[in-house]
């Protein structure tokens, strides 16, 4: 699909001119934040669009409280900014991390911390391991979200709800945001479209596809007796698992865990209901989701004060702002990863980021169509179902590192966006403490291909 219909030219747009830098990024989520942060840290002018009132996104608005997919095996293969964010918020006691020495698999140590989420939820093991993870508080990441941007000198813009993208003969120059004053112009030198959902690439001429997954209004519980509960688990897991599955029966589907423990005493948080058949880019059905969500959490919490121990004074603290969109348009970009990709590890030549075991060529991250414009988050160039599985919130920090570098490289070099050599993106992701996934894994799958020389490939291709 292309909606370049959807974009103006410069000599149409009549809005105010509000800011105008090296680097626009467009969306303050996680992979936002990290691009914003990372390009003025490396010495570009930046300013960056959010459309609600906070930054954060899906870990802070839709209340995704746990990061994960960051290691391989005892390797913490995701680093760079998503490390600070779980050092400030341990340090800030709202972040809880298992210490190095409980990073292993024992009935002991699942009964101590399964209930945060922290474990390899991968392992087709019992018990499974304990491994580096981080089950944190929102409101932290959003303190965290804005010492980072204000120490860093990036211009922010909240409330500015992105509307149409300004390009001229191919090339993006800016953006046009809504806000309660009018619309406003955004303009720079290189674009990177964080929102989620490539609102800016899509409408600016990139190809993408429509794509589909679960969606959840994630929710937090208060007054909880969660030492009974897990107690009440320990001594009689068979009579826990009946409970806990009529709880997601009513939910209507949850991950393995509906609830978990969070920083907070006597808080826990559900990631659920899980719901399908909902699009994430259509308001109607949008609100659809969040009547259906708010029915089944009424119910549920019915349900567990009168039937499970340690739930009895429950009640519900808070709902996302944000409801909880996995997935819907993707980037059909330079490069689609596959579900293929992704299983067999496979690692490419030009890799700038990577998940837990999985790896991120740069051309993932590149539109064909539009110039001077990188996307970054759970909206990459990949099929649906290798985004499935490819899409959480640390490896997304990373992208985000890895296209603001390249937007700074353009600039210094005076090269398209495309044009900058992964390479040189590598390096300035170690300078910045990243890993871009330059070196293998023991386990990974060589793609011989993009290791060919381009002439060579050339002829191949013929």
């Amino acid at each position: 699909m292309n909606n370049s219909a959807l974009a103006v030219s410069s000599d149409e747009v009549q809005a105010p001119v509000a800011s105008r830098s090296d680097v626009l990024v467009v969306g303050g989520g996680p992979a936002g934040t990290a691009a914003a942060v990372t390009a003025a840290r490396a010495g570009a002018s930046v300013t960056l669009l959010e459309r609600y009132s906070s930054l954060g996104g899906l870990a802070s608005g839709g209340m995704v409280l746990v990061l994960d997919d960051m290691i391989n095996g005892q390797e913490i293969t995701v680093t760079g900014i998503v490390s600070e964010y779980v050092e400030r918020l341990q340090k800030l006691g709202l972040a809880v991390v298992p210490p190095k020495e409980d990073r292993r698999a024992s009935e002991e140590l699942w009964n101590k911390w399964n209930r945060y989420g922290t474990y390899d939820f991968h392992s087709k093991a019992h018990p499974k391991p304990i491994v580096y993870a981080a089950a944190f508080d929102p409101d932290g990441w959003k303190r965290v979200s804005n010492d980072l941007v204000r120490e860093s000198g990036v211009r922010l813009f909240l409330h500015s709800w992105f509307a149409r993208p300004i390009v001229d003969d191919g090339v993006i120059k800016g953006v046009i945001a809504e806000t309660k004053s009018g619309p406003q112009v955004h303009l720079a030198d290189v674009v990177i479209d964080t929102t989620g959902d490539i609102d800016v690439a899509s409408r600016a001429g990139a190809d993408y596809i429509q794509g589909s997954y679960i969606t959840t209004l994630v929710f937090r519980l208060g007054g909880i007796d969660v030492r009974r509960a897990e107690e009440f688990e320990q001594a009689d897991p068979k009579a826990a698992r009946a409970l806990n599955r009529q709880a997601k029966r009513i939910l209507g589907g949850a991950w393995e865990h509906w609830w978990l423990k969070t920083p907070l005493d006597g808080v826990i948080w559900c990631n659920a209901p899980h719901m399908n058949g909902f699009d994430g880019t259509d308001p109607e059905s949008l609100t659809e989701a969040d009547f259906s969500a708010r029915e089944r959490i009424a119910a549920v919490v019915e349900y567990v004060r009168e039937s499970m121990p340690g739930f009895e004074n429950a009640f519900v603290v808070d709902t996302a702002p944000q409801i909880g969109v996995r997935q819907t348009r993707l980037l059909q970009g330079e490069y689609v990863m596959t579900k293929d990709d992704v299983v067999q590890r496979r690692h490419f030549q030009d890799s700038v980021a990577r998940g837990r075991d999985y790896y991120y060529p740069y051309r993932s991250l590149v539109p064909t169509n539009v110039d001077q414009l990188l996307v970054a988050g759970r909206h990459y160039s990949a099929t649906s179902d290798a985004q499935k599985t490819s899409r959480e919130i640390p490896p997304c920090m990373a992208m985000g590192q890895a296209v603001a570098l390249a937007g700074v490289l353009s600039l210094q070099q005076k090269l398209l966006v495309r044009d900058v050599d992964a390479t040189d993106i590598q390096r300035l992701m170690r300078e910045h403490n990243a890993d871009p996934g330059d070196v293998p894994s023991e386990n990974a799958t060589i793609d011989e291909f993009s290791a060919v020389p381009t002439a060579e490939k050339e002829a191949i291709e013929v």
